[in-house]
């Protein structure tokens, strides 16, 4: 399995935070009550930030009893919302699926729409969470209510004025469906069904080409895993192609993860038979992984230069 890449989709707030954000405990303190719950949020934001997750667990465990003592309903939801992402990024997944589904009543009973960005984006995570449980019903029923849900909404809002819908809030949407079709990718290449993969992962290059450009970061690392799908299928030249742009693209533009894109162009090279081009790369991948002290990519590497000269050693 080839190393996913973990770029954000947009540099800007994702859609369901911008809401979040909005409705929260920011807004101008209504008390003494509602400003240490904003100070104690902002400490755990710098916790998490600084790669301090116990620390920020504890205070936002602090939030949410003064939260609820003071019945700050907003404040409640957005320190929910922070305690389950923090569970997420800790691997803490049982934790996180409550924490998670508690944001998501919250939301609703304040009578936040189901096809709202944030109900969406809170779907995705949970649909995320039952595929690494291997809950495959789940996963699938959840992504597949993100996907059809979003392009409903899309088609009903493509008409609607700029008065009326901002061009960046339709932007979002779209951002926000290729984020869900991206990860439904994922889940499909796992899932040994590449072919459907390769569908939900063009769907997903559309979109980013069109709302965030050729050369974005997240377009490149699009276009990689686009190949790593053919190239599940025994489709090398057409992998090759797509694995070779991409490159080609990260180099021009500095891609932070240029390294894990050669891995992924040297292992479509290996895959095809092109022994002699794909140690090349191989090696260009390593130097760059122990440059940037990627251990996890170094050992991989190495793993499949290994491979690479079992395969291309003469048959005596």
């Amino acid at each position: 399995m080839y190393r996913r890449l973990a770029l954000a989709w947009s540099s800007r707030p994702a859609p369901a935070e911008q809401e979040r954000e909005r409705q929260g405990a920011g807004g101008a303190a209504a008390g003494d009550a509602e400003a240490e719950i904003i100070q104690l949020l902002k400490r755990a934001k710098l916790c998490i930030m600084k790669d301090e997750p116990a620390e920020a667990e504890l205070i936002l465990h602090d939030a949410l009893r003064l939260a609820y003592k003071s019945d700050n309903k907003k404040a409640i939801t957005y320190t929910y919302d922070l305690m389950a992402n923090l569970a997420f990024i800790r691997g803490q997944l049982e934790n996180a699926e409550k924490l998670f589904k508690a944001t998501m009543s919250h939301l609703l009973g304040g009578g936040m729409q189901q096809e709202d960005n944030a109900i969406i984006e809170i779907s995705l995570k949970l649909a995320t969470i039952y595929a690494a449980q291997n809950r495959q019903e789940l996963a699938l029923a959840g992504y597949e209510f993100c996907i059809s849900t979003l392009e409903e909404k899309i088609e009903r809002e493509k008409e609607l004025s700029e008065d009326t819908l901002s061009v960046e809030e339709k932007a979002n949407t779209h951002l926000l469906l290729g984020m869900c079709l991206d990860s439904y990718a994922r889940y499909l290449l796992f899932s040994k069904q590449p072919s459907q993969a390769q569908r939900m992962y063009e769907k997903a290059l559309q979109i980013s080409e069109e709302i965030l450009g050729e050369r974005h970061p997240q377009t490149i690392v699009l276009l990689s895993d686009l190949a790593t799908s053919l190239d599940a299928q025994g489709r090398s030249d057409e992998a090759c192609v797509h694995a070779q742009r991409a490159s080609d693209l990260a180099r021009q533009g500095e891609h932070p993860e240029l390294h894990v894109l050669l891995r992924n162009l040297a292992a479509v090279l290996m895959h095809g038979e092109r022994y002699a081009q794909a140690e090349e790369v191989y090696r260009e991948a390593l130097k760059r992984a122990k440059l940037k002290r990627d251990e996890v990519s170094v050992q991989h590497i190495r793993e499949e230069l290994a491979e690479l000269s079992r395969k291309s050693r003469p048959v005596s």
